[in-house]
């Protein structure tokens, strides 16, 4: 669990430090607004990320014997997608109610930040895993080969 908190800490720090600005430009939300808005979506995202990342690697590890670090290209992009379209349907009417967009124009900036988000996820997991490789107990080597 401590491993958990650190990713989604350092997953939602880095990420409203790298989407925010690029945000603010394209949507033409005042930066000040953007950054509340983000840092409320990235509240959202956190707790759904725990919650979402806690579930898919249960189901994985069940179905495959093998931790998340060890999760092949193709998973990864299936988890990042599911991560991001659950998010979507959390975050689409936050964005309508805190910048009076419409629901079109927020739709395109909330499928916007996902797309940021996906690539951002896919590089930032893999970077995460080889940084903080999880650790493999003896009775777990048997079912990973």
């Amino acid at each position: 669990m401590p491993d958990r908190i650190r990713q989604v800490a350092c997953f939602e720090l880095g990420g409203l430090l790298l989407i925010t600005p690029p945000f603010a430009w394209a949507s033409g939300v005042a930066l000040d607004e953007s950054i509340g808005l983000l840092a409320v979506l990235a509240l959202i995202a956190a707790v759904w990320n725990a919650a979402y990342n806690t579930v898919f690697d249960w189901v994985d590890g069940r179905l495959t014997g093998r931790c998340a670090d060890r999760r092949p290209p193709l998973l990864r992009l299936v988890h990042a997608l599911g991560f991001e379209g659950g998010l979507l349907l959390m975050s689409l009417p936050v964005i309508v109610v805190w910048t009076g967009m419409g629901w079109l124009e927020a739709l395109v900036a909330d499928v916007a930040l996902a797309g940021a988000y996906v690539v951002y996820a896919f590089v930032f997991n893999l970077a995460y895993d080889r940084l903080f490789p999880i650790e493999v107990r003896p009775t777990e080597l048997a079912r990973a080969d």
